[in-house]
Parts: C-alpha cells; structure tokens; sequence
C-alpha cells in the first residue's frame, strides 16, 4: 500500500510544471498555458515574470546551447538547432581600455571562441524558449514583428523545426535576412517599404494577430523571449563565478536589460553568486534617443516624440535594430524599475564614436562587432575615460551581435525569399490584411 501510494505520488509530481507567472501589477500567480502575455487581472500595465521551483542556478551539463539553462527557462523541450553566446575576458581590450575586470559576452558567431548563434545574433537567444513554450501539436501561425535580427532568428529556428511563421520587418532589416539554405514554406516573409519603421511592423503584426488561425509573439510582454534572453548573464555568472558590478548593454525594446536584471536578482536569491544585480548601463545611438531623454528627465513615463520627427531620427542612426518606438520604458517590471532597482543610467553615443569603437573592437579582437554593439562599447570607452565608473570593478559588456564577416568566410549564405511587400502608405487599408493573411490561406 505505501508502495503503491509512492508511485502515485511520484507520478504527479513528474507532470508538475517547473515554473509558475507570476504578475508584476498584483502579484497574482498562475499557470502557464504557453501563449499567455500579460495577467488577466485589470490594473494598470505590468510584465509578469517566471518562479521556478528550482531556486539554485544549475545548468544542465549534458545539453549545449541555450537550453543548457533550461531549469530556469519556460518551455516543455529542448529543439534542435540552438546555439550560445560566449563569455571571455581579453587581455588586450583589456589592456586598451585600462579596464583589468572587463569581461566580454560575445553574443554572435565566433566559433573559435565558443559562440555559435547562426544568425550571429543575441537575438537568437529568445526565439528558441519562445518556440518550446509552446505547446505542440500547434496550427496557429506564429506573428513576429522585427527590425532585423529577431527576424533573421526566427526564420532560421522554425524553417529548421516547420513552424509556420509569419515575419513582418521593414525592409532595411532584410539585409538581416541570409541563410546557408533555403527557408522552409512554413516561413512567410512581409517586407515593409517606403517610409515604414519597425514601430509600423509592429502594428500590421497586432492586426495579423488578432485574425482566427493567427497567434502574436508578444514582443517583450512574452516571458520566454525575456529569459531567453537573461541566459547572457548566466553564461557570464557560470564562466566568472560571480555576479558582474556593471552591466553595459545597447537597447531598442530594452527586452534584455529587464531580462538581465530578472535573471540577476534570480541569483542573488540563490546567494552563492552575489548579494545585488549589476548596475545597468543602457545606451542609445544619437539622435534617437526616448529612453536615454526620458530617464534623464526622472520620468516615468517615455518623452513623446511626433512620428514623424522619430521616423527622421531613426533614419539617422547607424544602429537600425535600436529603433523602436515603444520601448518597455513605463510597464511595470520594464527599464525604468530596472534601471531604479539596479540603481543604474543611461548613456548615448553618436553615429562617429559607434563606428570608432566598431573598428576598436575589430582591431584589438580580430572579429567584426555588429553597430549595435559598438553603441555599448563607445558608451563604456567614454564612461571609462571621464572616471564614471570603477576601474577595478568587474564589468560585463553585451556586444549584441557579430561575427557577421567571419560567418561569411566559411559559408556561402543567400538572401531570404520574400513572400510580400507592402508601401508604408497602404498598411491600413483592409485589403493590406487580406493580402497578408492570404499567404497563409
């Protein structure tokens, strides 16, 4: 009988799952059914975040890739095809930046130093705890918004596991869109021309989503692109053995910096680690610039900037993927707590230091660093240098992308088929809709 009622307990227990929601608004908790964005409760705009039963930082040795953190990641499964960033500290960059306890998470393709993102994007970081949340068999078709590098890592993933995936970017993000082999079907690519931003791409996606057959990502409301993304900073705490001082990180939606914080705060309640997250540092290339203006005014909610006024700032900036309009700047649990919570700042750097910094890294590493990137490293060469940080203090810096050049030289990649372009001036007419839907159909 105690035998018998063992097994039974052991049976349950192995279908529990490993995590639950938990909201930022009111702190409800509840089940994860795979596609929930957001609590059901009414209040005012907040992210919900992820408690596992697992509390101690254990990575899972035997599984490479992103899912080698999968105690602390939602989803049911490990798919095939997912790569890592790395984590190194660089005696020369080092030595040039007279930083001694700067490391380097190297969040691309750079094989030879253990990075292996085949879109050479953090971004790919996301997609796959997006993809195994959920639940399969699935007809829905998976809506992605992107500027680029989100596109480029979810067309890679689903082309390799056949999920039906509709992309919609802005056409300076096609150049994202290359690939060793020909996408499979179930990859649908909208490209956006004319005056059309990612901040349009947006919309047409949420319009798409909402048509039955149709599910939306989520964009930084999905808790798995958020602790998919939060992995940077684990790979660092593994590879290091503590939590960094300093965290400095270029941000667009701003998804990874709140990623960071969760998984840091996640650690220190784990208490081998370190007692506080790092203060985070968060940079925007010039002119664009609504988080950087609205953190310096001490408000809480994001400047506004006309449409038109932002269109023009964007298409000035070398940092293309940093352009998002709707940055998770006000909800609750986005960058403004996490930059009060991580007592951190923010830091510009125009299109002339990025590029400096871009060719710095490149000359002292001998690996090409994505503009992004170079946005973050520019803002540290300059907090360093006008003494706005402790030199003897461990820094972690996020180069977001890169190795796009290396990546070339052994393989020969094609540019992506795009099922549809669309002018920016007919994205709200309906049979725009049903020509989007139409491919699908």
């Amino acid at each position: 009988m105690a035998h018998g009622a063992a097994h039974a307990h052991t049976r349950r227990t192995a279908t529990e799952p490993h995590y639950r929601l938990r909201c930022q608004g009111c702190d409800a908790l509840f089940e994860d059914d795979g596609f929930l964005l957001e609590c059901p409760n009414r209040h005012e705009p907040a992210l919900v975040v992820a408690e596992y039963r697992n509390t101690r930082f254990e990575p899972d040795a035997g599984v490479e890739g992103v899912f080698r953190y999968r105690r602390w990641l939602p989803g049911t499964r490990v798919l095939a095809g997912a790569g890592s960033g790395a984590t190194y500290r660089s005696e020369r960059l080092n030595r040039v930046l007279g930083l001694p306890g700067l490391w380097v998470a190297f969040n691309g393709y750079w094989p030879e130093r253990g990075a292996t993102l085949g879109t050479a994007t953090f971004k790919e970081l996301e997609v796959w705890p997006v993809l195994s949340r959920i639940p399969r068999p699935r007809e829905q078709v998976l809506v992605v918004a992107s500027a680029g590098n989100t596109a480029a890592a979810f067309a890679r993933a689903c082309s390799l596991n056949t999920i039906p995936c509709l992309i919609i970017l802005p056409v300076a993000g096609a150049a994202c869109l290359r690939f060793p082999d020909a996408l499979h079907p179930c990859v649908k690519i909208v490209s956006l021309t004319g005056c059309a931003d990612y901040s349009d791409a947006i919309a047409l996606a949420n319009r798409v989503a909402r048509v039955d057959g149709f599910v939306a990502e989520g964009g930084v409301k999905n808790i798995a692109k958020r602790e998919g993304l939060g992995t940077t900073v684990l790979n660092a705490v593994e590879t290091i053995g503590r939590i960094p001082d300093y965290y400095f990180q270029s941000i667009g939606s701003g998804a990874g910096a709140i990623a960071v914080y969760d998984a840091t705060m996640r650690l220190t309640r784990d208490g081998r680690f370190g007692r506080r997250p790092p203060r985070l540092v968060l940079s925007q290339n010039q002119p664009f610039v609504p988080v950087h203006r609205s953190w310096r005014a001490h408000r809480r909610e994001l400047v506004e900037i006309d449409d038109e006024v932002g269109k023009n700032q964007i298409r000035q900036i070398t940092a293309h993927v940093l352009s998002n309009r709707r940055p998770a700047y006000s909800v609750r649990g986005g960058v403004y707590d996490v930059l009060t919570g991580s007592g951190g700042d923010t830091r510009t750097a125009d299109n002339l230091e990025t590029l400096q910094a871009k060719r710095l890294f490149e000359e002292v590493e001998g690996i090409d660093i994505d503009p992004a990137g170079a946005v973050a490293l520019a803002t540290l060469i300059k907090t360093a240098r006008y003494g706005g940080i402790d030199r003897r203090a461990l820094i972690l810096l996020n180069i977001t992308g890169g190795g796009r050049r290396r990546q070339h030289r052994g393989t020969k990649l094609r540019a992506a088929r795009v099922a549809l372009e669309i002018d920016g001036k007919e994205l709200q007419r309906d049979e725009t809709l049903d020509r989007v839907v139409g491919l699908f159909r």
